[in-house]
């Protein structure tokens, strides 16, 4: 059995695109996410069609960018589909993990998301050598310097790191990291609307 799964990101946009595709290539029963955003790991549509399928079933998207929010995200969905006895088919780029051909695109792209992986552990340690080469005491410094907070968010979005051991790595508290985190993210917030605000005073 082919069971479908379709998102848009908001509620403006139409399913029928991705749900027709879905129908012509004979999915049975297609599970939709409406307004949710490719970050957003957790989603009902998502989880019910996960939940659905079961060994001898092919999840099929119309595009790899409706299923992971990320590429490690993505090839994680499909190594645990893979386990079940699960395939997973994408129209749009014609990936079929229930193929030879679809087998190999699919450990392609696990060594990208290794590849991925890599590059942040370099940045991560990057940061943490230049902040010591200033003179930064990287075990339990008073307050994580802007670099520092950056990589921390790359290697937990990553996968690379937990939030846990992340703050280890970093020498701090875990709530320390956290409440670092949630200040950045909001300033960035914050950042972001005013230059939107900005932008709609200049076009007045």
């Amino acid at each position: 059995m082919k069971i479908g799964y379709a998102r848009i990101s908001t509620d403006d946009q139409s399913l029928d695109l991705q749900r027709d595709a879905l129908t012509r290539a004979g999915c049975e029963t297609v599970f939709e996410d409406r307004g949710i955003s490719g970050a957003t790991t957790k989603r009902s549509g998502l989880d019910a069609a996960l939940a659905r399928v079961s060994a001898g079933d092919v999840l099929v998207v119309w595009k790899l960018d409706r299923l992971g929010c990320s590429l490690p995200h993505l090839i994680e969905i499909i190594q645990q589909l893979g386990e079940r006895g699960v395939g997973f088919a994408s129209l749009s780029e014609s990936i079929d993990t229930t193929t030879a051909g679809g087998k190999l695109v699919f450990h392609l792209m696990g060594a990208l998301a290794e590849f991925e992986r890599a590059l942040i552990v370099e940045r991560v340690n990057a940061g943490i050598a230049a902040a010591k080469r200033r003179g930064k005491h990287v075990g339990r410094p008073p307050k994580l310097t802007p670099e520092q907070i950056t990589h921390a968010r790359e290697a937990i979005d990553g996968g690379l790191q937990t939030p846990a051991g992340m703050a280890a790595v970093l020498g701090v508290d875990h709530s320390t990291l956290w409440r670092a985190l949630r200040k950045n993210a909001t300033m960035q917030a914050m950042t972001a609307q005013r230059v939107a605000q900005g932008g709609r005073h200049g076009r007045h």
